[in-house]
């Protein structure tokens, strides 16, 4: 199994591209600040799920990489609240984008929570 077939990767992947496509209508004052931001951690989610996974034979690594993708995940929940309040996106989008970010972190959760599910062995003090 690859880092992409999984469900979370999946969805934050296609979360991130349409963040970018959302992001491109943003006024050119915020290219510096909203735009890169939520650009920049929405992609990091993706890649906090990948660079763990390479390496989940060391669970501690594992979980640790994945809190840093939740913690990025929540992230994208400001930037989304932020772009909403500015009136950069509608209502109807916020809402949908904020259901996907919650589902991504039940799914990192899950990761965390059974990380012997997707390879990841506690390691023993020989």
């Amino acid at each position: 199994m690859d880092f992409k077939d999984l469900l979370a990767y999946q969805k934050a992947f296609k979360l991130a591209m349409e963040i970018f496509q959302l992001s491109k209508s943003f006024p050119k004052e915020e290219q510096y600040a909203l735009t890169d931001q939520i650009r920049r951690c929405s992609r990091s989610v993706c890649a906090c799920i990948a660079e763990p996974y390479r390496k989940r034979k060391y669970q501690a690594h594992f979980i640790s990489k994945l809190s840093d993708a939740d913690m990025e995940n929540s992230e994208n929940h400001v930037w989304l609240e932020f772009a909403f309040s500015c009136e950069y996106i509608e209502k109807e989008t916020r809402e949908r984008l904020v259901l996907e970010v919650i589902e991504i972190g039940k799914l990192l959760n899950f990761m965390m929570l059974y990380p012997e599910k997707f390879g990841s062995k506690l390691q023993s003090k020989s």
